[in-house]
């Protein structure tokens, strides 16, 4: 599954094109590396967000194609 389309799901941002906008200001890194929207998130990977009052770092537990509101918190645990 693609990033963007990652945090949508997960609800870790509200839009689609929101979480686009933020990978194409580079305010995303995947196991450490800046990546676009476009890139394939598999289970494992540590995913850091940031923005402009501090950064969020999860790592995916799960990949769902949709998932309901209160089941998207299980797709991913909050590191720091």
């Amino acid at each position: 599954m693609r990033i963007d389309k990652f945090l949508k799901v997960s609800r870790v941002l509200k839009r689609r094109t929101v979480s686009k906008e933020a990978c194409e200001k580079g305010k995303v890194e995947v196991n450490g590396k800046e990546v676009k929207a476009g890139y394939q998130v598999k289970t494992g990977d540590v995913v850091t967000l940031h923005f402009a009052g501090g950064s969020l770092k999860f790592r995916i537990l799960n990949i769902k194609e949709t998932v309901k509101k209160d089941e998207a918190a299980d797709l991913y645990e909050v590191i720091e």
